[in-house]
């Protein structure tokens, strides 16, 4: 049986392989929508292989009045509103109270990783060969403020307006979806966009977010070298005045230049001193891996993973994830020696 030409967002040619190959095909893009339900990585990929194996069970069930690809998110939509039953969302650690400790008490005893949100490489949702505007709008629809502000939503609002908004699906196929009606799906909508709003999300629909260029590129290559080198003075010149850090999971978070380079001149920080970062792709924009001279005879050992978030030439955001599970996730080594052509020494 091969799959209709008809798909849920729009329309694509007709597939004449069998199902159970086609079915792959949609792993890339399944774990982009399963993340943007549940805000975790690791979650999202176990969510799509449960979806695989659902579908994989049931292709004789398939009788192809929709197509494959709305079959697949009905099974993955079913498959993240049971995960996240009777669950906590997942935040990040501006959400929890209010600001962290002063510097020199930031390093208390670190909550559990299911409690915050996760980071996702680039790759995992996008491909080098892909189309160049839906990359751009998976980019755009996985940075860090969106997803923890979807983590605001009520499930089943959550699915709609990542399958309306973010997606382009009509209101009907979202209905169908769900086994709802199109005046609920509506309502549902208007819900969550107001729940976004009241937490600073202004514009849910692809095309709002400024794309990378390389102007932030440049700027990611001077903080890593001013990183390296632990130059405080190099590091205040590339961050915003109002810039945020934050290191999950740690509860600790600042606002504020100042705060940021004392935690790393005076504070905890100074144990990153004569680490060694390489570039990622991170959540739709730029960042770092960081290994520190931690282990048997300064041998670096990785640490944490750093996505930037960058406006007007500055560095307005820093969030810190010190997972190092993290690592093999991105492709990253957990002894820089193992990887060594990683690293390259950056010019500041």
């Amino acid at each position: 049986m091969s799959a209709p030409a008809r798909t849920g967002g729009g329309l694509a040619e007709a597939d004449d392989r069998p199902l159970d190959l086609q079915i792959e095909d949609y792993r890339r893009e399944l774990t982009g929508y399963c993340y943007r339900m549940l805000g975790s990585a690791f979650e999202a990929e176990d969510a799509v292989q449960d979806t695989m194996i659902r579908a994989w069970k049931g292709l004789a069930k398939f009788d192809g009045r929709s197509s494959l690809r709305s079959w697949l998110y009905r099974i993955a939509t079913n498959v993240c509103i049971d995960a996240l039953n009777g669950r906590k969302r997942r935040a990040v650690p501006m959400d929890i109270g209010g600001p962290g400790a002063p510097v020199a008490e930031s390093l208390r005893e670190p909550l559990p990783d299911a409690e915050w949100l996760e980071p996702m490489p680039d790759a995992r949702v996008s491909t080098p060969a892909g189309d160049p505007a839906e990359k751009a709008i998976a980019k755009e629809t996985i940075r860090l403020a969106f997803i923890a502000a979807l983590q605001h939503l009520p499930a089943r609002q959550r699915a709609v307006l990542i399958l309306r908004e973010v997606l382009c699906w009509k209101a009907a196929e979202v209905a169908e979806l769900l086994e709802s009606t199109v005046a609920s799906v509506n309502s549902a909508l208007q819900r969550a966009r107001a729940t976004l709003q009241e937490h600073g999300v202004t514009e849910t629909a692809p095309g709002t977010t400024p794309a990378m260029d390389p102007a932030q590129t440049e700027l990611l290559m001077r903080y890593m070298a001013a990183f390296e080198a632990f130059d405080m003075e190099a590091l205040t010149a590339l961050l915003h005045e109002d810039v945020e850090q934050n290191m999950p999971p740690l509860e600790l978070w600042f606002r504020g230049r100042e705060d940021v380079i004392a935690w790393m001149a005076t504070g905890p920080g100074q144990g990153c001193r004569g680490s060694r970062v390489a570039p990622v792709e991170i959540n739709g924009t730029v960042g770092f891996a960081q290994w520190k001279p931690s282990g048997p005879d300064g041998e670096f050992e990785a640490w944490g993973i750093q996505a930037l978030r960058i406006e007007d030439g500055r560095v307005t955001g820093l969030s810190i994830f010190l997972n190092k599970d993290l690592f093999e996730y991105f492709g990253l080594p957990l002894k820089l020696a193992d990887k060594p052509e990683l690293w390259e020494p950056k010019i500041a």
